[in-house]
């Protein structure tokens, strides 16, 4: 499956650094969180991705097109008037990245919707672009086969002051509702398996996926939840940063796993 990455908001809780560029590509342990999320993605072996970019996505493109470059050894030769520049060795991933300039205004729906000629007509992965999570993407992907509904997320339980969600007894989203008394509640962490048919709800750039389009296949019992109780987080602002920083450093990173085990092999794939 394809993977849609959404990177093009203005991170304005994380001006610090948000302000020089996407918060998708503020680094954490070296490098921006969108390739830590890539990453795991690739560990599951889903290695086409397509970045929703809009807020200094500039940056971004440029980001990806010097890749192979800091990613070599390399020779740079000038002697005798030449300019030759000579590969010796490259550690770089088999991945195809577009990037699509989806607008600088552009509502996430919206920014959704302007990608649907490089999805096509078929079933998609998709995610914030800042947050990591230890999520099975494969059992992801069997559960929301498994239901036939149009629209799977993945929600985890945390106390936070994100918007929360009502879940019946078998795993579907009736509703969603702002944080109240109530912490500890579900709340949706992005992960999503995506039926084709979600691109007819989306309506213009002002259409915000999560209160129009999530909203709406609630009501009509076509979304459902895959909970996880693994680890899950995202990168708000600095405190959050500062925790993702601590784990990577102490080599305490749950959503790290492509170093420490075999990738796996899609079903598609064997």
């Amino acid at each position: 499956m394809k993977v849609v990455l959404l990177a093009g908001g203005f991170g304005s809780r994380i001006s610090e650094e948000s302000q020089f560029k996407p918060k998708p590509m503020i680094e954490i342990g070296g490098m921006p969180i969108l390739w830590h999320i890539m990453k795991e993605y690739a560990y599951y072996g889903h290695t086409e991705f397509i970045i929703c970019a809009g807020y200094k996505q500039e940056y971004i493109k440029e980001w990806f097109a010097n890749y192979y470059l800091h990613n070599s050894d390399v020779s740079f030769d000038f002697r005798e008037g030449k300019n030759d520049i000579t590969i010796h060795h490259t550690n770089l991933e088999p991945w195809k990245v577009t990037v699509v300039d989806t607008g600088y205004n552009t509502m996430t729906g919206g920014r959704i919707k302007r990608i649907q000629e490089y999805v096509g007509n078929e079933p998609f992965l998709m995610t914030y672009g800042d947050g990591v999570c230890d999520v099975e993407i494969d059992k992801l992907i069997n559960f929301h086969k498994s239901h036939g509904k149009l629209a799977t997320l993945t929600a985890v339980k945390m106390a936070q002051d994100k918007g929360v969600l009502d879940i019946t007894h078998d795993q579907a989203v009736r509703a969603f509702r702002e944080k109240n008394s109530v912490d500890g509640s579900p709340i949706n962490a992005g992960y999503m398996v995506l039926q084709p048919e979600v691109f007819e709800l989306l309506d213009g750039d002002s259409c915000v996926f999560e209160k129009n389009v999530l909203v709406e296949l609630a009501n009509k019992g076509e979304l459902m939840s895959y909970i996880h109780t693994g680890f899950w987080q995202c990168m708000d602002n600095v405190r959050e940063k500062s925790i993702l920083e601590k784990l990577l450093a102490e080599d305490k990173a749950p959503w790290k796993r492509w170093e420490r085990s075999v990738p796996k092999i899609p079903e598609y794939a064997k």
